[in-house]
């Protein structure tokens, strides 16, 4: 034992001396550093008697006049003239050195070591004890004194050295705290010898050690006013935890909760005292662990953590919030988190005891008088006022539990229960949610309203219009899947409408008042409850899909209110409600499942589609009229998709008996589909050069390639008659010329809507579109005229095929006289095209398939076409083109 005393000494000396070799070295590098800029140290004075006191060093009076003659400046700034009039009064002092620096080894001699000490003097106490139940030296009741003794000494010295430390005159340096560490080290022990007092030796009955317990942890926290914060953290740490080490067959959850509201009341007093943010959040989320124990019973007694709630509650309204009561101070109306979450976490204890006691009375109205609490507070302290907003979503929070608990056919069934599924509306609890939603509705809502223009912080307004507006609605949500069952109810949409024209009267009111911080956000969320609650009316009142058409048309007022009250949200929300009506279709592309019917074109996807593709196109409309935006290309997205689902989905409906969800498609459909792409693709090239939209731009594009894909993988592989067996029915009135004939002249068209609009290529590519389509149906009606409704079968005579090469004979020489009429010269080269190809035909076909007068006739006949196109390209054409080229000379 002695040579590990001697051993510690010796390194305790080393480092001792080490320090003193550094501190010397760096004290002599600093002399020399002053005596090499020409510093020259005073006489040291003598020192000074216990009573007496150094005066402060004067210096030379300067005149006001020098002063007052001078302009001002910054205070970290010296004007030259009052340096240099003072230059000859002040003697010359060296500038202040900055401080070095600890090193390594002074944290640790000074910090580290002290730490380690504390740590070690509590784990002595806790090991002596040990020591001496395992050797058997002394008895229980022994080890327990002696630990009590030894937890007095420490506390002892710790107050002892505090003590000393404050009357030292010697400055305080930036060490452990020493008087700190012993004291938390006596509190230790105390904790941990009345916890063996009771669970090792039974000395103590439960009740008598939870007291002792409490009250170390309580002095504990006490003694953190003179010690700091590292005592409060323990304290606060054996207070919370008192409860899980004193455990008993029938706890008593009142004396638990009276317990932790003076532990509660105790740690906030601290932290306000000492201004310690961190300790009263640290309070907080422990108190509201103690919320738990609730979530086990079922259904528990509301009362004890009733009283857990409303007594923290109140301790961090009178303690915590800033600028309220006894609180900290709080300036310029700023919002203080600290103060806000503190009420928010007890308010959402209180919803957890709602929660798990199933809508109980008694906690239904400890939730509303916490709720109303928390608006009062909030009005009195800006402080609290981020408190307001989860107040209002615990608020919608409660009440939607409620009415999907008790309405568990609302989960299975998308469009709501069944008739005669659900209980009955109006059982007892019904009457005190409607009264407490009343309550809640009308005091968010007024005093969103109220509080505009209170506050010159705009955060401030803003959550409260905010907080107005949602939970009116959430409540009249939560009511109507209650009572009404989600069901049609004349009743709610009255009463949504009576909250849109409230809305809506405040919307006007507010947007008159002068400018103030946060004014124009509150009043674009007004505005938004406005249209929110119409859309809500529509829905109580209509069937299904009709919700989707209400949104639709919301967005569109949204749009129009916009331009009458220049409110920038209202923009954004216009364009929210088309992203929620384009999810909700893609949820159910049908709008309203099975019953959309059988009937072509004048079914449920008429209104389900129309009345929002047109309520987007004119939202689109009045969006643009204060600028091009990403709001205004969002409802400009949704118009246009909704048109192009509508078509396409009423394509797919009429063709497939109703079922659009069926996986396969025929040639007709197929070809409607490229038509009607085609069709769209042309307007929106018009629509686009009026606009000038990108998103007119980009979707003329998209379409225009859907209608190529489709066109090179349907009509010309998947859906081609030549290739699988599909009949075709009728001679010339037939599937071939809405597939490939009607297509053909629309790409023509397209071609021509583009050209000098778009690159040359684009408009060049969709005109050899055109080409193919065009061949195709006319070699697809020979086939036909041939082989009968199915041309996937069956040889090709020398008659069908003499018959191809003259068609497309025919056709080029067509092309050629509608190039010359029209001057076109594009059509021209179309002409040069078929005639090549069919030339190809000829020499490489019809050379080796043909047989006897045909086989002549293809020759013969080709060559005299061949003969009187050049003819009349000399003649003709070029003549005429050359004319027009001769300049006219006068005589």
């Amino acid at each position: 034992m002695f040579e590990i005393f001697a051993v510690a000494i010796a390194v305790i000396a080393l480092i001792v001396a080490r320090k003193a070799m550094d501190q010397a070295a760096t004290l002599k590098s600093r002399l020399d550093a002053l005596e090499a800029s020409g510093w020259r140290a005073s006489p040291i004075p003598p020192p000074l008697a216990p009573a007496q006191e150094a005066e402060p060093a004067t210096t030379p009076e300067i005149p006001a006049t020098t002063i007052a003659a001078e302009p001002e400046t910054p205070f970290h700034e010296t004007a030259p003239s009052i340096a240099d009039d003072a230059a000859s009064a002040v003697p010359t002092t060296p500038p202040p050195l900055p401080p070095a620096a600890p090193g390594f080894e002074e944290r640790v001699g000074t910090r580290w070591v002290v730490w380690l000490g504390g740590l070690t003097l509590a784990l002595g106490g806790f090991f002596m004890v040990r020591y001496s139940i395992d050797a058997g030296l002394l008895g229980p009741g022994v080890r327990t004194l002696l630990g009590g003794a030894f937890a007095s000494a420490l506390l002892a010295a710790g107050e002892w050295t505090r003590r000393k430390e404050s009357t030292s005159s010697v400055a305080a340096l930036p060490i452990a705290n020493i008087p700190a560490v012993l004291t938390a080290a006596g509190t230790a022990v105390a904790f941990g010898t009345a916890y063996a007092a009771y669970a090792l030796y039974d000395f103590l009955a439960p009740a008598s050690a939870f007291i002792l317990l409490g009250l170390v942890a309580l002095g504990t926290l006490a003694a953190a006013l003179l010690h700091g914060p590292m005592l409060a953290g323990l304290g606060i740490v054996a207070a919370f935890g008192t409860p899980l080490l004193v455990s008993s067959e029938k706890p008593d959850f009142w004396a638990l909760y009276i317990y932790l509201a003076v532990v509660t009341a105790a740690s906030f007093g601290l932290a306000r005292a000492r201004l310690w943010s961190w300790l009263a959040v640290t309070t907080v989320v422990l108190a509201l662990i103690w919320i738990l124990p609730v979530l086990k019973f079922d259904p528990p007694d509301v009362g004890p953590y009733a009283f857990h709630a409303i007594a923290g509650f109140t301790l961090a309204a009178l303690l915590v919030v800033c600028g309220f009561l006894f609180g900290p101070s709080n300036e310029n109306d700023n919002v203080e988190w600290v103060s806000s979450g503190s009420l928010a976490a007890y308010l959402f204890g209180a919803m957890l005891i709602v929660l798990a006691s199933f809508h109980a009375s008694a906690a239904i109205v400890v939730f509303a008088i916490l709720t109303a609490a928390t608006l009062l507070v909030a009005w009195r302290a800006p402080s609290t006022t981020a408190a307001v907003a989860p107040a209002a979503a615990f608020v919608g929070l409660v009440f939607l539990v409620w009415a999907v608990r008790v309405n568990p056919d609302m989960l299975v069934w998308p469009g709501g229960p069944l008739p005669g599924i659900g209980p009955s509306p109006t059982d007892e609890s019904v009457s005190l949610h409607l009264t407490v939603a009343a309550l809640f509705a009308v005091a968010f809502g007024s005093a969103g309203f109220l509080a505009q223009g209170r506050n010159s912080n705009a955060l401030v307004p803003v959550i409260w219009s905010a907080s107005g507006v949602f939970t009116p609605l959430a409540l009249l949500i939560a009511l109507y899947a209650r009572i009404a069952h989600l069901d049609r109810s004349i009743p709610f949409a009255i009463l949504a409408v009576g909250l849109a024209i409230l809305f809506a009267a405040a919307t006007e009111i507010l947007s008159k008042r002068d400018a103030r911080p946060g004014l124009v956000s509150s009043t674009a969320l007004f505005a938004t409850g406005t249209l929110a609650a119409l859309a809500l009316a529509l829905t109580f009142a209509l069937d299904k899909g009709w919700l989707t058409i209400a949104l639709a048309l919301t967005s569109a007022g949204a749009a129009w209110v916009s331009t009458q009250r220049p409110i920038p949200f209202l923009r954004v929300l216009s364009s929210i409600l088309a992203a929620i009506v384009v999810l909700r279709v893609g949820y159910e592309p049908r709008i309203v499942g099975e019953a959309v019917g059988t009937t072509p074109i004048f079914n449920w996807l008429l209104w389900g589609y129309g009345i929002p593709a047109l309520s987007f196109w004119t939202a689109s409309v009045f969006l643009r009229r204060r600028g091009d935006d990403a709001p205004l290309r969002s409802v400009e997205a949704a118009a246009i998709l909704f048109t192009v689902l509508l078509v396409f989905l009423e394509i797919r409906h009429a063709m497939n008996g109703g079922n659009v969800y069926r996986d396969t498609a025929g040639l007709t459909e197929t070809a409607l589909q490229v038509c009607a792409a085609l069709a769209m693709a042309i307007g929106l090239e018009r629509l686009r050069l009026r606009s000038g939209s990108i998103v007119h731009n980009v979707s003329a594009i998209l379409l225009t390639l859907f209608a190529g894909a489709a066109t090179l993988f349907g009509l010309f592989f998947l859906d081609n008659p030549a290739i699988w067996h599909i009949e075709i029915n009728g001679e010339f009135i037939n599937e071939l010329l809405l597939g490939y004939a009607a297509p053909a002249i629309l790409a023509l068209l397209l071609s021509y809507a583009v050209a000098g609009r778009r690159h040359a290529a684009y408009g060049n590519t969709l005109a050899a579109g055109a080409l193919i389509l065009a061949l195709s149906y006319i070699s697809l009606e020979i086939r036909r005229f041939y082989q009968g409704p199915v041309l996937s079968r069956g040889g090709t005579p020398d008659i069908e095929q003499y018959t191809y090469s003259i068609a497309w004979l025919g056709f080029g020489v067509l092309l050629l006289v509608i190039g010359i009429w029209a001057n076109s010269q594009r059509a021209r080269l179309a002409s040069a095209v078929v005639i090549a190809l069919t030339i190809g035909k000829v020499f490489l076909i019809d050379l080796s398939t043909l047989t006897g007068v045909y086989r002549a006739l293809s020759f013969m006949g080709l060559g005299l076409v061949l003969v009187a196109i050049g003819w009349f390209y000399q003649k003709v054409l070029f003549r005429r083109e050359a004319a027009s080229a001769t300049p006219v000379t006068s005589t």
